[in-house]
């Protein structure tokens, strides 16, 4: 056997055995989501679009006072269901992350939790430490 000049037999053997396989023609990885047509996904833009105004506006009532995050915790609508708490709170006037983060932290609240993800205890907790 003829190796080029300044290789090794086992770099050979790793660079033919590289070469030989090739790319893969199995079957797409069956936990992938499936391809989305141009009109769902344009349906999917329409519907973050709408959603991501909505929570502009509401963050807006927040910090002007129009709506109270009490009554947003009480019964949020569905389109805050997914926005992060932390966001939230930082919306509401004479509340920073510094004031939130140790809010969070006295509930035992991750800062990455979202409104809809929060258990009755966690909301209660939160609720009574915001009224004080």
């Amino acid at each position: 056997m003829s190796m080029p000049t300044g290789t090794t037999p086992s770099a050979t053997r790793k660079k033919a055995s590289a070469t030989a396989t090739g790319p893969s023609t199995a079957s797409p990885n069956p936990s992938m989501a499936p391809e989305r047509s141009l009109n769902q996904r344009m349906d999917a833009l329409a519907r973050a679009n709408e959603i991501r105004i909505r929570r502009a506006q509401l963050k807006r009532d927040l910090k002007s006072g129009r709506l109270s995050i009490h009554a947003l915790l009480l019964s949020p609508p569905e389109y805050v269901e997914t926005a992060k708490v932390f966001d939230m709170l930082l919306a509401v006037p004479k509340y920073g992350r510094v004031k939130v983060n140790k809010i969070l932290v006295n509930c035992r609240i991750a800062p990455s939790k979202t409104i809809g993800g929060l258990s009755e205890r966690q909301r209660n907790e939160l609720i009574s430490l915001l009224h004080r």
